[in-house]
C-alpha cells in the first residue's frame, strides 16, 4: 500500500514537472516570437504607419487585389525588395542617384525602411494617404538631379529611369513571391499584379510602363544594352549585402536572405555583378532551401497572436 502511494506521488510529481516545463517552454517561444516579430517591424517601420482607411475605401487596389497578395509576405518582399535594389543599380542614371544623394555609406538599412513604407501605405493604406505618400516621392524627384560620369545628365523624374526602377521592383517582388509563397500563381493573376502596380509607377511620372508579363519581360530584355557595372555599383552593392547583421535578421540567417536575393536574380544580371560562378550556381538549390526555413519562421513570428 504504501509503495503503491509513493509511486503514485512519483507520478504526479513528475506529471507537474512536464506541464510547468510546457508552460515554461511556451513562455520562452511567445518571448522569441515577440522579439523577432518587433524587430522585423522596426526594420521596415510598420510601426509608424498609419494605415487606418475610411469605411467604403479600400485604397488603391483592396484585400482582393493580386498586389495585396503579393505584398502580403514579409519573406519573400524582403528577398524581392533586396534584389530590386540589386538591379536597380545597374542602371547608371539609378546609380548615380543613390552615389550623389543617398547617405548609403552610412548603411542600407533606411533606405530599405523607407521603399518598404512607400510600398506598405501604397498597398494597404487608404487613397488618401497612398496619393500623400506618391507626391511626397515625387518632391524629392525634383531635387534629385546630376552629371554621369560621361558627361549625360540624370534626373530621378526622368520617365524613362523610373519606367526602369518599377520594373526591376516589379519584376523581382513577383520572381520572390512565385519561389517562395505561391509557385503555382496562375498567369492571369501575375499579369493583374503587373498591371495593377503600374498605376503606381505611372502616378509617379513613368511613362510606357509595361502591364502585363510578357510586356516587362520584353522591357527587361530591351533594357540590357543600356546597363553597366563600374566601382560605384560594386561598391554600393557590397554595402548592401555587408549590413551589420542587427540591422536586418541576425546571424547566419540574414546572411542567408541576402544570399536569396542574389540567387532570386535573373542570370544576366547576376552576370554583369560577376556573381554568375558555377560554385554560385551549384549552391543555389541549398540556399533556396534554406531560405524558405527561415520563411516559416518569419511569418510564424508576424502572425497575429490571438
Amino acid at each position: 500500500m504504501g509503495r503503491r502511494s509513493a509511486d503514485g506521488g512519483a507520478v504526479a510529481l513528475k506529471e507537474r514537472a512536464l506541464k510547468e516545463r510546457a508552460l515554461t517552454d511556451r513562455a520562452l517561444g511567445e518571448r522569441v516570437r515577440t522579439v523577432l516579430g518587433d524587430r522585423m517591424r522596426a526594420m521596415v517601420g510598420s510601426t509608424e504607419l498609419d494605415l487606418s482607411r475610411p469605411e467604403g475605401d479600400d485604397g488603391l487596389f483592396g484585400p482582393d487585389s493580386a498586389t495585396w497578395a503579393v505584398h502580403g509576405d514579409f519573406p519573400s518582399m524582403l528577398i524581392g525588395g533586396t534584389a530590386s535594389l540589386l538591379m536597380q543599380m545597374l542602371h547608371p542614371g539609378a546609380l548615380a542617384g543613390v552615389w550623389d544623394h543617398s547617405d548609403f555609406r552610412r548603411g542600407m538599412a533606411g533606405r530599405l525602411k523607407r521603399t518598404a513604407q512607400f510600398v506598405t501605405v501604397t498597398t494597404y493604406g487608404s487613397t488618401a494617404a497612398a496619393n500623400a505618400s506618391i507626391a511626397r516621392v515625387r518632391g524629392i524627384h525634383r531635387h534629385v538631379v546630376g552629371t554621369l560620369p560621361d558627361g549625360r545628365p540624370y534626373a530621378a523624374d526622368d520617365p524613362a529611369l523610373l519606367t526602369w526602377v518599377h520594373a526591376a521592383e516589379v519584376e523581382c517582388f513577383l520572381r520572390a513571391h512565385l519561389a517562395y509563397r505561391d509557385p503555382a500563381m496562375p498567369m492571369a493573376r501575375q499579369d493583374a499584379y503587373i498591371s495593377e502596380m503600374a498605376q503606381i509607377a505611372q502616378a509617379l511620372g513613368a511613362e510606357n510602363v509595361p502591364t502585363s508579363r510578357a510586356m516587362l519581360s520584353a522591357y527587361l530584355e530591351g533594357m540590357r544594352p543600356a546597363l553597366r557595372v563600374d566601382h560605384r555599383t560594386r561598391d554600393v552593392a557590397r554595402r548592401l549585402l555587408d549590413q551589420p547583421v542587427g540591422g536586418m535578421i541576425g546571424g547566419p540567417a540574414n546572411t542567408l536572405m541576402l544570399k536569396a536575393a542574389i540567387d532570386l536574380l535573373p542570370r544576366w544580371s547576376k552576370r554583369l555583378h560577376g556573381w554568375d560562378a558555377p560554385a554560385q550556381a551549384r549552391a543555389g538549390a541549398g540556399i533556396r532551401v534554406g531560405a524558405a526555413g527561415i520563411g516559416h519562421v518569419l511569418r510564424w513570428a508576424l502572425k497575429p497572436t490571438s
